[in-house]
């Protein structure tokens, strides 16, 4: 089976493991992701303060190339990207007069049918279904499901989960054999873009999630968005200096997370690229022979290139 993917700029880059985890666990479903041919960038959390016709055209390239290949699914497991595609299509389709001013910028046929998924709606589609039957090692550990703020807003146009206290990758958790905690931080903003600029609102903001998973005793943090684990992961430095404790909570895209549980190495899914040591507690699987899992689930050494 063959599905469109859209990888945006973070998964070429800094947050390459994602690529290559979703790509890993893909291939156990028996599902190739084939990349849009010549994408570009959707403009992220900038375009759109800039210039409305650039940040609406910058997306709605990416889905007319899908569509010139006849591509009827694009995968987007980047949240900010999945939103920015979305929100593109909602005012292209609201607005026609709009969209024949951004299809002439494009130079490019645009129908606006092309499904736009991010990653749990992906997994959700074609991988729910068959993932218990796969889970060979239950990842069997108090997780802390962090969706962040893009991934469910804007509600009226995305539609996806609730607002306030999102599930759908609580399921995931639950069906991959962990325990998905109750918390209070589910969708609060990590910081965002502001990794650089204000790294201290970054580490005030992602500071006080961290805190709040770590007191509810969540061993682990899963996320589905590039821009929420680097502030998660890459500024736990400053992040535990603001807090003046030390957090070592390793934070997990939820494809990594389900490729632990169907069987995938550690180096497959790319966690040896973490800034945080992936170190997880040892644990006894549940129903299970051996009933144990490694310690130490990656141990980063040097960054590979």
């Amino acid at each position: 089976m063959k599905i469109g993917f859209y990888p945006g700029c973070s998964m070429k880059g800094g947050a390459r493991e994602y690529q290559e985890s979703v790509v890993a666990l893909a291939k156990v479903f028996d599902i190739e992701l084939v990349e849009i041919p010549d994408w570009n960038c959707c403009g992220a959390t900038a375009a759109h303060n800039l210039n409305k016709e650039l940040s609406l055209s910058l997306p709605a390239r990416i889905m007319a190339l899908a569509e010139k290949e006849g591509i009827t699914d694009i995968v987007v497991p980047c949240a900010a990207c999945y939103n920015r595609l979305s929100v593109t299509k909602h005012e292209l389709a609201e607005d026609a007069s709009l969209c024949s001013k951004v299809t002439g910028i494009i130079d490019l046929k645009y129908s606006g049918k092309t499904n736009i998924l991010n990653i749990i709606q992906f997994i959700d589609k074609y991988i729910t279904d068959k993932l218990e039957e796969k889970v060979v090692k239950p990842f069997n550990y108090n997780t802390a499901c962090y969706y962040g703020c893009l991934l469910v807003r804007p509600h009226a146009i995305l539609n996806f989960d609730r607002v306030e206290d999102p599930q759908s990758m609580d399921v995931l958790v639950k069906k991959s054999g962990g325990n998905a905690i109750d918390w209070a931080f589910k969708t609060e903003c990590c910081g965002a873009g502001m990794s650089v600029s204000r790294t201290d609102t970054v580490a005030r903001l992602s500071g006080d999630i961290l805190k709040d998973a770590s007191d509810r005793k969540a061993e682990v943090m899963v996320v589905a968005c590039p821009m929420c684990h680097s502030n998660l992961d890459m500024r736990r430095p400053e992040i535990n200096k603001y807090l003046d404790e030390k957090i070592s909570m390793p934070v997990l895209y939820i494809s990594q997370v389900l490729g632990l549980a169907v069987g995938l190495d550690a180096k497959t899914l790319g966690l040896n690229r973490h800034m945080t040591e992936v170190i997880l507690p040892d644990k006894p699987v549940k129903n299970a022979e051996p009933a144990e899992v490694s310690k130490k689930v990656a141990n980063p050494e040097k960054m590979e290139a």
